[in-house]
């Protein structure tokens, strides 16, 4: 399983606050060293409260909306986990591996 503390805030915390890519304020924004990013925004352009955006450099982008406080931060967790083990795969060349982890969080992060 991906080791969840080496998971690091984006600019030691600079952008909490800034704007994200929904419109929306950030509120967490963190980076694991192995190349993945998970940003939490309040209050996004398209209405939704709360919006997810995740990132495997070269690998995933997805976004997703939700409408309650402790739907989003339970996400946010378990979306980490996800993104954390795609990104050991990528950093330890195991391309299939990879692909078929970004398939899999594809189905449980609709």
């Amino acid at each position: 399983m991906p080791d969840q503390t080496t998971w690091m805030p984006v600019e030691g915390g600079a952008t909490a606050g800034l704007t994200g890519t929904e419109g929306g304020g950030i509120w967490k924004d963190e980076e694991h060293p192995d190349g993945a990013r998970i940003t939490l925004e309040r209050d996004t352009l398209l209405g939704a409260p709360f919006a997810i955006t995740c990132n495997v450099y070269g690998w995933l982008v997805s976004t997703r909306f939700f409408a309650d406080e402790p739907t989003a931060l339970q996400q946010y967790a378990a979306m980490k986990l996800a993104l954390a083990e795609i990104a050991a795969l990528v950093v330890a060349e195991r391309s299939d591996e990879a692909a078929d982890a970004v398939d899999r969080f594809g189905e449980q992060f609709p």
